[in-house]
């Protein structure tokens, strides 16, 4: 299994889609995942792996749920 190193997120209202990578750039998933399971997903992603997401003030409240969960 390709593990992932990178994500990419675009953020809307009620679906996230999410671009992942392994270490060679290569695409590990690129899916659309409801808001109300995109903490569990993150869960689930190695340590270390980068989550980047556009500035916006959806993507703060991402980062603030993302650290106290």
């Amino acid at each position: 299994m390709q593990t992932i190193v990178r994500v990419g997120v675009d953020l809307a209202k009620n679906v996230l889609q999410v671009h992942a990578v392994d270490a060679q750039g290569r695409m590990v998933t690129n899916r659309a995942i409801q808001r109300s399971k995109f903490l569990a997903w993150c869960a689930q992603l190695p340590a270390g792996c980068l989550v980047a997401m556009e500035a916006c003030g959806g993507a703060h409240h991402w980062c603030r749920a993302w650290m106290h969960a």
